[in-house]
């Protein structure tokens, strides 16, 4: 965090109101103490494009990034989420700390490079590699940690309590072992993530119950009142067989069964949430949470279409991820939410608010918002008292040409690519320059020889 005073000049910026022209942000202590409008640059004073508020990313398994790519050979049946999964645990069975901390520090470059500023690091890989407990219980939530203070990004953790393999608490199996924890086990875990992050400025602690299949009802009730008031995440209804699964061993649907059961409010993320009907999407957009979704790795694993027409209309709350971080891209997530509503539908602008509203304005306006009350951020945006989390686009980039306003978003999601950022700054320390991570080199090269390493 930057710790002294400094005013960046922005020839525009994205604010509460809507756009503004000719804007100052006077920065303290990370924060933005003031927001001066229709101001001219003063002489010396840093100068920039148009400033956006940076995205939240509300869900990512950082180690997964190691694998991208891994995973898309075809096999000798029906490929799915679950064939997918068993790759992942194959690629897993060989990291250690120091690698988790290589992966995570490549991906949350990629991050802030992206324009995401803050992550929800939805963390379940606990133990050693044959399966056994660390001395520190948050060994690996410690590399976690030290990927993000190394590359700035803010950080909400949420360990991850996951001990069964299937709904009824059937017993885990082996390639679930670096997972899996009891109550009590796990309360240790929570403490010590606490004190991993202790030293790492804006971080906070919350939690994540895996999923239904994972979790026993009475483990999920005393999980929701261990949380207290911090932020708690699950998968919820991402693949049929889940949704099946769940039917079975229940009378109700994932979704209906969690609303039915427990208190969702708003500071739960049901993530993905994928496959609901009428009535769960209706119920889902009233309990306040926020749903999570993740359409890049949602189309990768082939799960289905989220139904974000119905739920916006009903007034529910979203964020993006990008959970396996296959691709890293902030922009590419909302593209691809809308071109999938555009292809379901056979229309186009689906997710656009109101006759004139821009698309891709009411994508990012949606999403930051949704993802900094996910992420357990009450005060976000480009406004005094909020993070000084700011992205910058360049004004040169032929993407961007003679455009200002609203159509700058329309063209950063759906005309351009992640190169349209210029710069990024997280809690006032200016991190991105000409769309570089100021220690994307070094980072890279340590990942590079990590994951020879990890797949020689």
């Amino acid at each position: 965090m930057s710790d002294h005073s400094q005013t960046i000049w922005f020839d525009s910026a994205l604010l509460e109101g809507g756009w503004a022209r000719d804007v100052r942000f006077t920065l303290r202590s990370g924060v933005i103490d003031e927001v001066q409008i229709g101001v001219a640059r003063a002489s010396g004073e840093q100068a920039h494009g148009p400033a956006l508020p940076g995205m939240p990313n509300l869900h990512s398994h950082a180690f997964q990034r190691g694998m991208a790519g891994l995973a898309e050979v075809r096999g000798p049946s029906s490929d799915s989420f679950w064939t997918w999964r068993e790759v992942m645990y194959r690629f897993l069975r060989r990291l250690g700390p120091e690698d988790l901390q290589a992966i995570a520090a490549q991906a949350y470059v990629e991050m802030l490079e992206a324009g995401f500023t803050r992550v929800g690091e939805f963390h379940y890989l606990h133990h050693d590699v044959d399966g056994a407990p660390f001395a520190n219980p948050a060994e690996m939530a410690v590399a976690i940690a030290e990927a993000a203070d190394e590359t700035g990004l803010g950080l909400t953790l949420l360990p991850v309590f996951y001990a069964h393999a299937g709904f009824g608490g059937v017993a885990p199996t082996e390639g679930q072992s670096r997972f899996i924890h009891d109550l009590d086990g796990f309360a240790r875990l929570l403490e010590a993530s606490r004190k991993a992050v202790a030293d790492l400025p804006g971080a906070v602690v919350g939690l994540a119950p895996h999923s239904l299949r994972a979790v026993t009802p009475e483990e999920l009730t005393a999980l929701s009142a261990l949380a207290g008031e911090t932020p708690i995440h699950i998968h919820i209804a991402e693949q049929t067989r889940e949704v099946e699964d769940c039917v079975v061993w229940s009378g109700a649907r994932p979704v209906e069964w969690l609303l039915g059961n427990l208190q969702v409010g708003e500071r739960w993320c049901l993530v993905h949430a994928t496959h609901m009907t009428p009535d769960e999407t209706l119920a889902l957009a009233r309990s306040g949470a926020v749903a999570g979704l993740c359409p890049i790795t949602e189309a990768n694993l082939g799960d289905g279409l989220f139904p974000a027409l119905e739920f916006q209309n009903a007034g529910g709350l979203f964020g993006i991820g990008s959970d396996s971080n296959v691709l890293i891209d902030a922009a590419e997530e909302l593209r691809v939410l809308e071109y999938g509503q555009r292809l379901a539908r056979r229309t186009r602008n689906v997710l656009a608010l109101e006759a004139g509203g821009s698309t891709g304005a009411d994508l990012y306006r949606a999403a930051a918002a949704g993802g900094a009350q996910a992420l357990g951020q009450p005060i976000a945006g480009l406004r005094k008292g909020a993070p000084a989390d700011i992205v910058s686009l360049d004004p040169s980039h032929p993407a961007l040409a003679g455009r200002s306003g609203d159509v700058l978003l329309d063209s950063f999601v759906f005309a351009g690519r992640k190169d349209l950022i210029d710069g990024v700054w997280r809690a006032g320390a200016k991190l991105v320059t000409n769309g570089r991570h100021r220690r994307r080199a070094e980072i890279a090269a340590r990942y590079r020889q990590v994951l020879e390493n990890v797949l020689a």
